[in-house]
């Protein structure tokens, strides 16, 4: 099971995210994970605008100027995002909270799931992450937890589905 962590006080604190919840936080490698995720993704873009830039003209360096402080605040802001996930079982539903700018919290009432994934791209598998996907009656609704071991994500994927079962049983 995920090591249980509270989350940052500042997230705590805000009204979208109860305080009188056990959060359980995902897996330090994820940061990680993103940040090679990141590394590659601007390492693509920064070769796409090195060839036209030698080939063309040299104003396209400016492009690739701005690429790499990009890079950088991705690759820096990495921990900070990872600290602002969290995830909370209760009775009746499932709460996700995410985001540093842009706060947000999925609550996801049990009887309104219809299924859930786990899923595990390669650089997840290479750092031992999945990510557990829940599909709602709602396509607005759907919530992810991103950065969970895969013992954990297969936990957490049979306790929602027999959750879900249970109270969509019941209605």
């Amino acid at each position: 099971m995920a090591e249980v962590n509270p989350l940052p006080q500042a997230i705590v604190d805000e009204p979208f995210a109860p305080g009188d919840v056990v959060w359980q936080r995902i897996d330090p490698k994820w940061a990680t994970a993103q940040r090679l995720v990141g590394g590659i993704v601007f390492g693509v873009v920064a070769l796409v605008l090195a060839v036209p830039a030698v080939l063309l003209t040299p104003w396209i360096w400016l492009g690739f100027a701005l690429v790499v402080p990009l890079w950088l605040w991705d690759f820096l802001w990495a921990p900070r995002r990872l600290r602002a996930w969290g995830y909370a079982e209760r009775d009746d539903d499932l709460l996700v909270v995410k985001g540093i700018v842009f706060r947000s919290l999925v609550v996801v009432p049990y009887g309104r799931l219809q299924y859930v994934d786990v899923e595990a791209g390669p650089v997840d598998r290479k750092f031992g992450l999945a990510k557990v996907q829940l599909h709602t009656a709602s396509s607005d609704s759907d919530a992810a937890i991103p950065g969970l071991p895969p013992e954990e994500a297969a936990r957490l994927r049979d306790r929602l589905a027999a959750r879900g079962q249970a109270r969509l049983a019941g209605l």
